[in-house]
């Protein structure tokens, strides 16, 4: 037998010994961006134009849009909100994330934002909208409208607590990307006292206000536990996979980092952690730091590529919400 053919039926009977060849690995998320909050430059980017459902981020867009209404005095966060049967219908729904809203309970504004951003509250999300739209699907044109402003083209706004649509079609919920949450991070960072409520841990909802109050924790896992991290904003839903917007802050400097459809919360977790870490490693040296809530600053563009390489006291019993993993 020829030479070449042995070696040829040799390396053939190595492989048949050997199996089949791995599966290649799953990919750890659809899309990821990690950009500087100062400038909005990219630090890094993986499919970051890639659609799909922001799932509980949606609420990251409620807030926007509530503290405009805010800013133009239509609403203020002391103003009382009265719970509809239709609000408190959002927290029964199949897998919602709740404070189970009641009918003719009666709470601040500012209350409800806790719930949305801490607990994740879909009925909190839900009542804040309907109150401050007077319909909720008013609200929701508001959340599109506020996308367009800021020029997150990729961005379709359908809920005000990105909950899945009955037909449960993600085309036909609420849809975006890495790099326009990216964007929608910035301007909140800028405009708004987002971290306020986004670096809670935990807090009671309801406390004096209600018979059974809520202790609330917050889905993000790595406030205090990554150094720096105060938000933003975890979702996560079937069909969006495990998603985090994600903001941490070293030495004055300000990095976002945003992955969306991850295949659980662990594996995004650790990879958001990473990516924070190479964020603050590729941010440019400059002199100023970066400030939160300017004054008046520019309303923020699309990030651009760089050119190189305390707890209240309760009346009642608290309902303990059991961990909601990856949230």
């Amino acid at each position: 037998m020829p030479p070449v053919r042995k070696l040829i039926l040799a390396v053939a009977a190595a492989a048949a010994l050997a199996g089949p060849a791995p599966a290649a690995t799953a990919p750890a998320y659809k899309g990821a961006i990690s950009t500087d909050a100062a400038t909005g430059a990219v630090l890094f980017e993986s499919n970051a134009d890639s659609i799909s459902p922001p799932a509980s981020m949606t609420k990251l867009m409620t807030f926007a849009v509530l503290q405009d209404e805010i800013s133009r005095g239509a609403v203020a966060l002391d103003t009382r909100v009265t719970i509809t049967p239709e609000d408190a219908r959002v927290g029964l729904l199949r897998k919602s994330t709740a404070v189970w809203l009641r009918q003719g309970e009666v709470f601040p504004v500012e209350e409800l934002i806790y719930a949305m951003m801490i607990q994740s509250a879909n009925d909190a999300a839900y009542a804040l909208a309907h109150k401050v739209g007077g319909i909720v699907p008013l609200f929701v044109a508001k959340m599109n409208a506020k996308a367009r402003e800021l020029g997150m083209m990729r961005s379709t706004f359908r809920t005000p607590n990105g909950y899945p649509p009955p037909s449960r079609r993600i085309a036909d919920g609420d849809l975006s990307t890495p790099r326009d949450y990216a964007v929608l991070c910035r301007y909140l960072l800028l405009h708004t006292d987002v971290l306020k409520y986004t670096s809670v841990k935990t807090r009671v909802f309801g406390a004096g206000m209600r018979l059974q109050p809520v202790q609330m924790t917050n889905h993000n896992h790595l406030l205090g536990k990554i150094p720096g991290v105060d938000g933003l904003k975890t979702g996560f839903t079937d069909g969006a996979g495990f998603c985090l917007a994600a903001t941490a802050q070293r030495s004055g400097r300000r990095i976002i980092v945003v992955m969306m459809d991850s295949p659980d919360s662990r594996t995004r977790d650790l990879n958001v952690q990473d990516l924070i870490s190479q964020a603050f490693i590729r941010l440019p040296i400059v002199e100023e730091p970066f400030a939160a809530k300017a004054a008046a600053p520019a309303a923020p563009t699309q990030p651009t590529r760089p050119a190189a390489a305390p707890t209240a006291q309760v009346d009642g019993p608290v309902i303990t919400v059991p961990g909601a993993a990856g949230k």
